[in-house]
């Protein structure tokens, strides 16, 4: 059986004694780290994109222009909030202060809420035209784009 150190249950790297330590990253860690989140905004962006142009191209092909044009707004309805959501974050690493928790939560709710509402003028104004299900295929499959880099063990 594996013997549970303190830095399992607590924030720090606890020692044999069972003291905490703080952990310590010097400024290349952070660097490093930096990095790495970036590298995987990119990459998700990527992977989002790709899935949104697997379905359009798809929905086109399947079942016609309406179907891929419907796709393709339901695909930018949550590619284009996302992406100026990573903007924003990656916008922050460049800066002498990094984005902390509370940007990331509420750029996230303003990104849902943008979400809904696009959704919700997308409904209102072309509600009669739209094909319903590539619209949703276009939304979810932008989405859950992130299953490409599961798939691919690309996440960072």
């Amino acid at each position: 059986m594996r013997k549970q150190h303190t830095s399992d249950l607590a924030g720090g790297v606890g020692d044999e004694t069972g003291a905490i330590q703080p952990l310590v990253l010097s400024d290349q860690d952070r660097a490093q780290i930096a990095r790495r989140s970036q590298i995987g905004l990119y990459r998700a962006l990527a992977a989002q994109a790709f899935m949104g142009m697997l379905v359009v191209l798809g929905a086109w092909g399947i079942a016609g222009k309406d179907a891929g044009a419907s796709a393709l707004i339901g695909a930018a309805a949550y590619f284009v909030p996302n992406a100026l959501f990573a903007l924003r974050l990656l916008l922050g690493y460049f800066g002498p202060k990094r984005p902390g928790s509370i940007a990331f939560f509420l750029g996230e709710f303003l990104k849902l809420f943008a979400v809904a509402g696009i959704v919700v003028l997308v409904a209102w104004q072309w509600g009669s035209w739209l094909n319903w299900l590539a619209f949703l295929l276009g939304l979810l499959g932008v989405m859950k784009g992130y299953v490409v880099l599961l798939a691919l063990r690309r996440l960072p």
